[in-house]
């Protein structure tokens, strides 16, 4: 029987202007996105049956049903027999940082690699061009606006409503510490205390960045339209910002997404396991984790075994 892995990392919101809102409700953004190191796993094995199990330390109280986007991605594809699918759950859910949505990309990515074996995965953008998927496109985009991004796990400027998607050669990686309190902010409630929905995009053109420190002074001058939002909502999430902004070595803090996750971009690797450390021994009802933030794509491939 074959088994496929494939590792669904973070998605951090490096940046998050909001810039405007359709007709439809749908928020536009113009957001720079990078991967973490750590994330969920999926696996996938030909089966007599069909099952989708979720394990992992964030498992309880997943769904394990027609809930879940990865099991719908999944489901995308016309496998020519059952499978068993897990998800091990290792990210904190419903915490900005793409979970879900990393999950069913993943999950897509290795049903895949099931019903065709000889995929290049090389030459992503024609393995998951439009004509080469087809009517799948469409599926994937309506599972959640974040899923076409998290398909290749580049870091990439986002905009519109996540369907405008540009890889990015100049961002280099970045040491940091992701932060999430046990608590959860809806995203829905964070846009509707939005005030302001028609606030200034990001330069037309992003530098290529010669260091971290370059990197991370260019982010300050940025914005995530949605942190005062979401910290009026959840104040932990300011607390969460100040422990980051108190380590050593830490050159930018900020939330990601609509929260709660934070996250610390640092001047080394070193200064981040450490400040991780720091945090997590200090609040250990914290989930934290130092990580690379940036591209993810050849560990995000799937693994035959």
């Amino acid at each position: 029987m074959t088994t496929v892995e494939v590792f669904a990392p973070a998605k951090i919101n490096l940046t998050l202007h909001v810039t405007g809102q359709r007709e439809d409700g749908y928020h536009l953004l113009d957001s720079l996105v990078a991967f973490a190191g750590v994330g969920d796993l999926i696996t996938i094995a030909e089966s007599a049956l069909q099952s989708f199990d979720v394990t992992g330390l964030f498992g309880p109280g997943i769904p394990d049903d027609d809930e879940n986007l990865a099991l719908r991605a999944a489901r995308l594809v016309d496998l020519p027999q059952p499978v068993a699918i897990t998800l091990e759950k290792r990210l904190p859910p419903a915490s900005g940082i793409g979970g879900g949505s990393a999950d069913a990309a993943a999950a897509f990515r290795g049903a895949l690699a099931l019903q065709v074996p000889h995929i290049d995965w090389d030459n992503p953008a024609e393995t998951f061009s439009e004509k080469a998927l087809g009517p799948m496109v469409k599926a994937l985009v309506a599972l959640g606006a974040d899923v076409p991004m998290c398909l290749q796990p580049h870091s990439s400027r986002v905009r519109g409503i996540g369907e405008r998607i540009e890889f990015l050669r100049g961002l280099p990686d970045l040491p940091a510490v992701l932060v999430t309190p046990p608590n959860a902010v809806r995203t829905p409630d964070v846009f509707r205390a939005l005030e302001n929905k028609t606030n200034p995009p990001m330069p037309e053109s992003i530098p290529e960045f010669v260091s971290v420190e370059d990197c991370a002074g260019w982010l300050k001058e940025q914005r995530n339209d949605l942190q005062e939002a979401s910290t009026a909502l959840l104040p932990v999430i300011a607390d969460v910002i100040e422990a980051i902004e108190a380590q050593p070595g830490v050159l930018i803090a900020r939330m990601s997404g609509s929260g709660a996750t934070c996250f610390g971009v640092f001047r080394d690797w070193e200064s981040a396991e450490a400040a991780a450390s720091a945090i997590f021994a200090a609040s250990n009802r914290w989930w934290v984790a130092a990580c690379i933030l940036g591209g993810q794509f050849g560990r995000a491939m799937p693994k035959f075994s």
